[in-house]
């Protein structure tokens, strides 16, 4: 489990596709600390650490179909910067909100409007996959813990203050990028309970 607070970014030094899998090399001080078989969350997508490289600073992970298929990860090219998170400690504060690092579908940058010292982005995504955001409710964005502003279905906006702007890949956001979104696991067990067991249109 995580917590939708980003640690740091890595960039994707490395990528080598076996079969219907792809292998992603990560470069970041972050990896002098981490040890094979550890959950990291990659934009979001909890991924297993298969090898590391301390003295390079880089480690591997692999990613399937069923990962690639509905996530950004399939966008991946050498050169991208990535939010990383490890697992959260079950001593931690915590920060953000629980994000389980299972992506449910991508969203599509529609609009980034920059204030004063703050930015708003705008995200389209399919409605069909069932899914919905709520007024300050909470959304995980390319693993990044954020409270929705304005929503509306198949659509959602956040704003983001410098710090975040500045230490996760939200920067590199322009109209047009995909990125991954985990809606709120509260949220979707009531949908599930709702849909179980309240009655539906024409039923008593």
């Amino acid at each position: 489990m995580f917590s939708g607070i980003v640690e740091a970014m890595g960039v994707v030094s490395k990528i080598k596709r076996e079969g219907g899998n792809i292998h992603f090399t990560i470069k970041t001080p972050l990896a002098k600390k981490l040890k094979i078989d550890q959950s990291m969350a990659h934009d979001g997508v909890c991924l297993t650490v298969v090898k590391v490289k301390k003295k390079k600073q880089e480690y591997v992970v692999t990613a399937i179909d069923e990962t690639l298929n509905k996530t950004c990860l399939r966008e991946w090219k050498e050169g991208y910067e990535v939010n990383l998170e490890r697992s959260m400690k079950s001593d931690g504060r915590f920060d953000g909100h629980i994000v389980q690092g299972h992506v449910d579908q991508t969203a599509t940058c529609t609009k980034v409007e920059e204030f004063d010292g703050s930015w708003k982005y705008w995200f389209e995504y399919d409605v069909n996959a069932n899914n919905f955001t709520v007024n300050k409710g909470s959304i995980c964005v390319n693993g990044v813990s954020l409270t929705v502003v304005d929503s509306e279905p198949g659509l959602f906006s956040v704003a983001i203050i410098p710090f975040t702007y500045d230490v996760t890949n939200f920067h590199n956001f322009k109209k047009g990028t995909i990125i991954n979104i985990e809606f709120d696991v509260l949220g979707k067990y009531i949908q599930k309970i709702m849909e179980l067991y309240l009655p539906k249109d024409g039923e008593k």
